[in-house]
């Protein structure tokens, strides 16, 4: 295939945007910005998850305190009522005496469930004191996850603005190139994944860097000034300049 010299030429600027385009594409892929949300967003689940059971943690604790306190308030219902009975002096003497050991036992039941609901108390602070400390760090997650991503939606805005602004530089270069020689790169370029040409600099492919063996030159320097040829390692359009050392 032959196509003017200068057209070939401008190919290089169709695979400078293309480089570009490829590049914005792989930091869209592989933002670090985009992983920084992902840690965040499990951050502040793992705190939510953590607020979750200290606030049930307390829940219960404050449940058990009040059957407690239910339980300390029967025993207290029973005492005075025994008691009423012994200051009402209504009572035969054998039921005065069961009276007087239902009302130790009382007494000493009323200790035993006023120093559990004591200590049940106790672990209620704890708890509470727990709970406002996962309160602060589900807060704080949830401003990190916000700041990350804000962070990435700039990145990805920033990614979009350079994408829209190489895909019209690119429009605008392959406008200048005959048909034939841009489908040519086209094809090219979707087989390589990048570009569909090079520059051979210092004999050299700038696509693939590989140097072009003594077989492989010889052929590029004896060929026409107009005919496209290609990189026989990555197959790309070699792009002959004056830098090409031919």
């Amino acid at each position: 295939m032959k196509a003017d010299h200068f057209d070939q030429h401008k190919l290089l600027a169709l695979a400078a945007e293309d480089v570009a385009l490829t590049q914005l594409a792989h930091r869209r892929r592989t933002l670090p910005e985009a992983a920084a949300v992902e840690a965040a967003a499990e951050a502040e689940r793992a705190a939510a998850a953590d607020v979750v059971r200290t606030e049930t943690e307390v829940r219960d604790l404050q449940r058990e305190v009040a059957r407690l306190e239910a339980d300390v308030q029967t025993v207290r219902t029973r005492a005075d009522k025994d008691q009423k009975l012994l200051d009402g002096g209504s009572v035969s003497a054998k039921q005065m005496t069961d009276l007087q050991h239902e009302l130790q036992s009382l007494k000493r039941r009323q200790g035993d469930l006023e120093d559990q609901e004591l200590e049940l108390m106790e672990q209620v602070e704890t708890a509470e004191t727990a709970l406002a400390r996962a309160q602060e760090a589900h807060t704080a997650a949830q401003e990190a996850l916000t700041r990350a991503e804000q962070v990435r939606d700039d990145a990805l805005a920033d990614i979009a603005d350079g994408t829209t602004k190489h895909e019209a530089a690119r429009l605008s270069a392959a406008g200048g190139i005959p048909a034939a020689l841009l489908a040519l790169y086209d094809r090219i370029r979707t087989q390589t994944g990048t570009t569909g040409a090079a520059l051979l600099q210092a004999r050299a492919c700038q696509g693939c860097r590989i140097e072009l063996n003594g077989r492989e030159l010889a052929a590029v320097r004896n060929a026409d000034p107009h005919e496209v040829v290609r990189c026989e390692n990555c197959g790309r359009i070699l792009v002959r300049t004056a830098e090409s050392g031919l």
